[in-house]
């Protein structure tokens, strides 16, 4: 659908050249992207929205809470979610070199082959188990695993803990107590069981796609590196993206062009939202707001998913937790031992353990938990006081769906998101199940021996559903897993082809979990990693 005039795009002020690629977003997607194609002597302007990842906490990681809810992540709002007790949810999301690679807990999951083989049976060919496994293997430089199942030649750093506190140990003893499985490889043959998560980290540090992917090729001068640029929109000439233009940091506008591709890698709530600041997006909604409608896509935005978790908190016996770690003596401590032989609590990811459980008995995994070493609150949400330990049970496949939209034309306006959390019953069942199983791990004798009690939901051993539903309904909050904004399909509602190129416009693509087209059963990074790899192979193979 074109109610535009077709020809070129305005571009306002100064240039910053032109390049082979542009990739907008230099996040867990946009890093790898930028060093496949320089790698293979293309030239690349990669834009970023904010500051470099040179923070110490960034590096250090322990200490990556200490970033949420500073200039280097988003802090996306929803609107009042009513079947979430009427609460605004809030989405927190990387915004520095390295995006959520930078900000995350590190947990290096990828799903499981049913998820992937899902998308395949729903319309994405080519995107089956035996078609990603490669990619996945081919990013991993695994510090202990080898064999068919893991790479040990590719950028990413893979490895174990390098801390494990005696809560997370006690976790992974008491649910092997009520009959849980151990399992000493989530990514390899089977997911289900309790145990210590292989995580992105290298000799103590985050290994970030910005340390790992990105500090590769930063030297090139095929590489041109932007920060705190907000992209405006993806500049569309005949029908063709040809460029963006954007406002740099410090207020002036410029642009930029690709010769070959723009690649937008923003993420699950900012590529839709420049998708259709572009003119590229439901047709009534665009025109609402006074923008030219590029190409009509009425999914643009649509099928947002997220996995949500709850808590099961228990009280400490002794102040054993992480509490106040950050302080004084203590602070001072860590800090030396880190510096001095990065070795210590500080290099813990601090979700250092938790597991797949199937709740349902359908023979698959529904629910997995991540487990903290301290009592834990949410955005806008103080914790608890005191020494405790947080079993968070997460379901995997969500039933709800949200959407995203503009509410205005600016770029600088925040988006109008509808998170539609727990709007399904069977996503609250699912939490219900988890929490069920939490409470029986937390009275398991391992964390009895260091538990007081049951804080939350409660000290009551046969709490009703209804009161584990209203908890759930109150306390969920998000694992960070935003996806499914700009679909990938066969079909031609889908918003990007089986190759990532968006439809009805040529030369542009989208690659990050935007682009699931259902959310896969474990923890976003890793998978939103092996995208980006295979979308750097269909650029690279000329598939354009």
């Amino acid at each position: 659908m074109q109610t535009s005039d077709p020809n070129k795009s305005h571009r306002p002020g100064a240039s910053a050249g032109s390049f082979d690629y542009i990739v907008v977003g230099a996040g867990s997607a946009g890093c790898v992207l930028a060093y496949r194609l320089v790698q293979a002597g293309r030239s690349v302007l990669l834009l970023e929205a904010g500051p470099a990842d040179n923070s110490r906490f960034v590096h250090m990681p322990a200490t990556f809470v200490r970033v949420i809810g500073t200039e280097r992540t988003w802090l996306y709002e929803t609107s009042p979610q009513a079947a979430a007790a009427g609460r605004v949810m809030h989405v927190p999301q990387g915004r520095t070199l390295g995006g959520g690679s930078s900000v995350n807990a590190m947990v290096y999951t990828r799903g499981t082959p049913a998820d992937y083989d899902d998308w395949a049976q729903a319309g994405c060919a080519g995107w089956a188990w035996s078609d990603v496994l490669p990619a996945f293997r081919k990013a991993e430089d695994n510090q202990r695993l080898a064999g068919p199942l893991h790479g040990n030649e590719g950028p990413l750093r893979v490895s174990d803990a390098c801390h494990r506190h005696p809560l997370s140990l006690a976790f992974v003893k008491a649910a092997q107590q009520i009959g849980l499985p151990y399992n000493d490889d989530f990514n390899g043959r089977r997911q289900e069981g309790v145990g210590f998560y292989q995580s992105t980290t290298f000799e103590g540090r985050r290994g970030s796609t910005a340390a790992t992917y990105l500090a590769a090729v930063r030297s090139s001068p095929l590489l041109k590196v932007l920060t705190g640029v907000l992209v405006q929109q993806v500049l569309i000439e005949q029908g063709n993206a040809v460029g963006v233009s954007y406002q740099a940091a410090d207020g002036s506008q410029g642009h930029a062009l690709a010769r070959c591709e723009v690649l937008l890698s923003a993420g699950a709530l900012a590529s839709p939202k420049l998708l259709m600041l572009s003119g590229i997006g439901p047709a009534d909604h665009l025109q609402s707001l006074g923008l030219p409608v590029r190409a009509h896509a009425a999914e643009v935005g649509a099928n947002f998913q997220d996995h949500l978790e709850v808590s099961v908190y228990g009280r400490c016996r002794e102040p054993i937790s992480l509490l106040g770690q950050d302080k004084g003596l203590s602070a001072l401590r860590h800090g030396l031992e880190y510096e001095c032989f990065k070795s210590g609590l500080l290099t813990s990811t601090v979700v250092e353990s938790g597991g797949f459980f199937d709740t349902s008995g359908s023979g698959r995994p529904d629910v997995q938990f991540h487990v903290l070493p301290v009592l834990v609150g949410d955005v806008h949400r103080e914790p608890l006081p005191g020494h405790g330990v947080s079993l968070n049970p997460c379901f995997l496949r969500p039933q709800s769906r949200g959407r995203v939209r503009l509410r205005d034309a600016q770029a600088a306006t925040p988006i109008d998101f509808d998170g539609g959390y727990l709007q399904a019953q069977e996503d609250v069942d699912t939490l219900v199940r988890g929490l069920k199983l939490a409470r029986r791990i937390l009275r398991a004798p391992a964390l009895q021996q260091v538990l007081s009690g049951e804080l939350l939901p409660g000290p009551q051993a046969d709490l009703p559903d209804t009161a584990l539903e209203e908890h759930v309904r109150q306390f969920a909050k998000t694992v960070y897993h935003p996806a499914g904004t700009c679909r990938l399909g066969g079909d031609e509602a889908s918003v990007v082809d089986l190759q990532l190129r968006v439809r009805g416009v040529g030369r542009l693509r989208v690659a990050d979990a935007s682009v699931m087209p259902r959310l896969i059963s474990a923890n976003t990074n890793a998978p939103t990693i092996m995208i980006a790899e295979r979308c750097a192979e269909f650029v690279l193979a000329g598939q354009s």
